[in-house]
């Protein structure tokens, strides 16, 4: 089943043109569509489902600066800078806490990687320590095993995935954009090399420009344009509680993550267990995820599903160019990983005894759009001037929202960029350049 998510209503009349289309109504489009109107461009953004109801309503919620690659820190530090704006300036509570964020080890190496990390920090300014054996006890129980250590930051955070990418769209309708909800874009027009409208389901908009923010589909959406964007979609699984004891805010242990919402209820899931399908894309790209795949092997199920058969890796998407494939996939909703789910729950109540009786409210499913070096794109696209690609979040995307909607809109009106952003361009994943893979 899906998230609930809140939702909003959709302007009903399609303009016939705009500064700016943006494509995918997830955290990034909607926060892409904020900063676009709030410069005083008119705006359009499509959704093919609903506003959020893809991957920006199945994640943890955590918004952090705390252990995030190298690459991803500049743009962390504006992104907590602007969970904090957003929040005032649209005047709705988007959940954003600075609740402070717990990691918890037991295995030497890996407090040894957080200890090198502070260098990276100190650099950025970014305020973390250290915790002794004893200090993590006191938040986190030794049931299962003697913690060595951990580290903490209480300027990080979390926010409510229910309730953020819609209500910064509803922030970005009230500076004049149009949010058009079950509108899927069909297909981009181009003239001489230039953007030149976009096709919908229902109707035709000029424009200028494009930002395409589809997330997991993004891959097959670039393809009729001969745009190669490698992308794999990893399929994951969290819970929901019913409103139990506050035992933390954000808590990540070997075993498992918590995260308190705002009417008491946890969200648990295990970092880094998933599904990676044998799809056709999947095949595809297997060159260039081939590293990545195997650094990771010992938390990734290989697997064959629906997804071979349907959605943005499917053969149909491969093998055709049916451009009304997108409305014909409202909803990304991969059903949960049955092995998982019961995993999930046996180790929250292990590792957390006070959880022992805890309930669960409900179960998702999602796919995480993931880069070969596990770092996102936020780039202009070669080739077609006023198109711009922000997607391959690589399961960050909605801590990073806010800085990657910011990044992309200054991509989208050529404006000098708030960070640097060559780590974040499309191609080095298609020119040859040896890739680092992201370690955290």
């Amino acid at each position: 089943m899906s998230p609930r998510v809140e939702r909003i209503h959709s302007d009903e009349r399609l303009p016939a043109e705009v500064d700016v289309v943006i494509v995918g109504g997830g955290i990034l489009g909607s926060t892409a569509a904020y900063f676009l109107a709030k410069r005083g461009l008119s705006v359009a953004l499509l959704e093919k489902g609903h506003v959020a109801c893809e991957q920006s309503s199945r994640n943890w919620g955590w918004c952090r600066q705390q252990n995030r690659d190298r690459r991803e820190l500049p743009l962390s530090v504006i992104s907590m800078r602007l969970w904090d704006e957003l929040t005032r300036d649209i005047n709705r509570d988007l959940g954003f806490r600075r609740c402070g964020l717990v990691y918890a080890t037991h295995d030497e190496a890996v407090l040894a990687g957080w200890e090198r990390w502070r260098e990276v920090a100190r650099e950025y300014e970014i305020d973390t320590r250290m915790l002794s054996r004893a200090e993590v006890a006191e938040r986190v129980p030794e049931a299962r095993d003697k913690w060595v250590g951990g580290t903490y930051s209480d300027r990080d955070g979390k926010a409510e995935p229910a309730l953020a990418a819609p209500a910064i769209a509803d922030g970005a309708r009230a500076l004049g954009a149009t949010i058009h909800q079950e509108c899927a874009a069909r297909a981009l027009d181009l003239a001489n090399g230039k953007i030149a409208g976009v096709h919908t389901e229902k109707g035709y908009i000029r424009t200028s420009a494009v930002l395409c923010a589809a997330g997991a589909w993004s891959s097959r959406f670039l393809r009729p344009l001969g745009i190669s964007f490698p992308q794999a979609s990893i399929r994951q699984t969290a819970l929901r509680s019913t409103p139990t004891i506050n035992i933390g805010e954000a808590v990540s242990t070997p075993y498992c993550t918590i995260t308190r919402r705002l009417d008491g209820s946890y969200t648990l899931a295990i970092s880094g267990k998933a599904n990676l399908e044998i799809t056709p894309q999947a095949i595809r790209y297997s060159r260039e995820f081939m590293p990545q795949f195997l650094r990771r092997l010992k938390n990734v199920r290989l697997g064959i599903g629906q997804s071979f058969l349907s959605g943005p890796d499917s053969m149909p998407a491969l093998l055709t160019s049916d451009d009304r494939i997108f409305e014909q996939n409202r909803v990304l909703d991969p059903p949960p990983l049955k092995w998982l789910v019961s995993q999930v729950v046996e180790s929250v109540r292990k590792t957390f005894p006070q959880l022992g009786d805890i309930e669960i409210d409900s179960v998702w499913g999602g796919f995480v759009d993931c880069t070969p070096d596990a770092v996102p794109v936020v780039s202009q696209v070669d080739g077609v001037k006023g198109l711009v690609l922000a997607a391959g979040c690589s399961g960050h995307g909605f801590g990073l929202g806010p800085g990657l909607g910011y990044l992309a809109a200054e991509l989208v009106v050529n404006d000098t960029p708030c960070v640097d952003p060559s780590p974040f361009r499309l191609s080095r994943l298609v020119d040859g350049s040896k890739l680092d893979i992201a370690a955290i």
